[in-house]
C-alpha cells in the first residue's frame, strides 16, 4: 500500500469526537453544554436561597420533614455544584495519558450523587421510624407554609434542569435530586395540614418515609447506570448479540469477534472489532459499510475496526453451510463469534475444512493482500 493510500486509509477510520455526543434528545452535547451550565446555575441560586430559609423554620418548627427536605436542599445544591466541576473537566481535550479526555468525570459525578441519595435515604428511613415511636410536637401550619413555598421553588428548578441535556448521566443526577426534593414538600406539605387538622404528628414521620423512599429508588437508579459505565458495559438499549448478527448480514462479512462495545461517558459509544471479510472482497468498502451500519442504526461514532480477508479453509462448515468447527483467529479471543451463513461466505466454505489437528493459517489482512498484488 503506497504512502497515501496509507494517509486515507487512516483518515477514513477517524471520527468527530463531538459526534459521539449524540442524544435521544435531538441535539448534541457539544452544542448545549453552555445552556445546560445555565440551567444548573439558575436551579443552583433557586435552591439555595430557598434552603437558608427552610433550615430556620424546620427547627422553629419542630418538623424532621422540613429538616429532612432541608438537607436534601443541601445536597440538592452539592450535586449541581458538583455536575457544574464535572462539566468543566470533562470538555478539557484528551492530552497525556487521557486520550479519551476526562469525559468520565461526569459519571464519577452522577456515581456521587447516587450514593449521596441512598445515604439520606437510610438516615431519614432510621430518624422516620424513632419519629413513628416517639413522635415529638410538631407545628403544622409552619409546615404547611414552607412546604407550599418549597414545592413553587422546586418547581421552578426542576423545570431549568428539564430544559437540559438529561441524556447526561451527570445532568440527570442533579436532576434527580431536584425532582425528589419537589416530591418531599409535597409530601412535608400534606403532613403538615394533617398535623394541623387533626393534630396527628406522626403524619411528619411518615413523610419523611416516603421521601426516604424516592430517594432510594433514585439513588439507585443513577449507582446502577453510573456502575455500568465503570464496567465497560454495552448501553442498557444496545444488544451487542444482534449488533455482531447485523454486521456479518452485511456482503462479503464473513465473521466478526472480539467485538466489544462500552461507553466512554454517557451518549458516547465505542465499538471495537475484529471483522473477516470473504477472500477478493473489498476490505476497505467492508469497513466503511460497517461504519455506516453502526453511526445509523446505533449512533456509534467512535469506532476501531481491524478489517481482514478470511483464509480459504479457515472455516470448517458442513454442506448445508452450518458451522461444524469453531475456529479461533486471536490469540486470546473475547466474546461469542458471529458467522456468516449466506451466499458471501461461499468462496471461504468452497475450500473445505482445514484438516483437525493442523495449524490454521492467520487472515491475511488487507494490507497483506495489497503487498501481494
Amino acid at each position: 500500500m503506497s504512502e497515501q493510500q496509507d494517509h486515507q486509509h487512516e483518515h477514513a477510520g477517524r471520527h468527530p469526537q463531538g459526534h459521539g455526543h449524540g442524544h435521544g434528545h435531538g441535539h448534541g452535547h457539544a452544542l448545549s453544554a453552555d445552556a445546560d451550565r445555565r440551567y444548573l446555575r439558575g436551579a443552583l441560586m433557586l435552591i439555595a436561597g430557598f434552603m437558608a430559609v427552610e433550615v430556620v423554620i424546620g427547627l422553629i418548627a419542630g418538623s424532621l420533614a422540613l429538616i429532612s427536605d432541608a438537607g436534601h436542599m443541601l445536597t440538592d445544591a452539592m450535586a449541581i455544584v458538583l455536575a457544574l466541576v464535572a462539566m468543566r473537566i470533562a470538555a478539557r481535550p484528551p492530552r497525556g495519558g487521557f486520550t479519551f479526555g476526562l469525559r468520565r468525570a461526569e459519571i464519577v459525578s452522577a456515581q456521587v450523587n447516587g450514593i449521596t441519595l441512598l445515604l439520606l435515604a437510610a438516615y431519614f428511613t432510621f430518624e422516620g421510624v424513632r419519629r413513628l415511636v416517639d413522635p415529638p410536637p410538631v407545628e403544622g401550619l409552619y409546615v404547611v407554609a414552607t412546604g407550599l413555598a418549597g414545592i413553587a421553588v422546586n418547581l421552578a428548578a426542576t423545570w431549568l434542569l428539564s430544559k437540559a441535556n438529561r441524556s447526561s448521566l451527570n445532568v440527570e443526577g442533579a436532576f434527580q435530586h431536584i425532582l425528589n426534593d419537589l416530591y418531599a414538600f409535597i409530601a412535608t406539605t400534606l403532613a403538615g395540614l394533617i398535623v394541623w387538622l387533626t393534630g396527628w404528628n406522626r403524619a411528619d414521620a411518615v413523610a419523611a418515609l416516603v421521601v426516604a423512599a424516592l430517594m432510594l429508588k433514585a439513588g439507585w437508579g443513577l449507582v446502577r447506570d453510573a456502575g455500568r459505565v465503570f464496567m465497560e458495559a454495552a448501553p442498557a438499549q444496545m444488544n451487542p448479540a444482534e449488533v455482531g448478527r447485523q454486521i456479518v448480514a452485511l456482503d462479503a462479512v464473513v465473521e466478526v469477534h472480539d467485538l466489544h462495545i462500552w461507553e466512554v461517558t454517557s451518549g458516547y459509544p465505542t465499538l471495537s472489532a475484529h471483522v473477516l471479510v470473504a477472500p477478493g472482497a473489498d476490505c476497505h468498502a467492508a469497513r466503511l459499510a460497517v461504519e455506516r451500519l453502526l453511526r445509523e442504526r446505533h449512533h456509534i461514532e467512535h469506532t476501531t475496526l481491524q478489517v481482514d480477508h478470511a483464509v480459504p479453509g479457515s472455516h470448517a462448515f458442513d454442506d448445508e453451510g452450518r458451522l461444524r468447527r469453531l475456529v479461533e483467529h486471536c490469540p486470546d479471543p473475547h466474546g461469542p463469534t458471529h458467522h456468516a451463513l449466506h451466499p458471501d461466505a461461499a468462496a471461504v466454505m468452497a475450500a473445505g475444512p482445514a484438516p483437525l489437528g493442523e495449524a490454521e493459517p492467520r487472515p491475511a489482512s488487507c494490507h497483506d493482500n495489497e503487498q501481494g498484488a
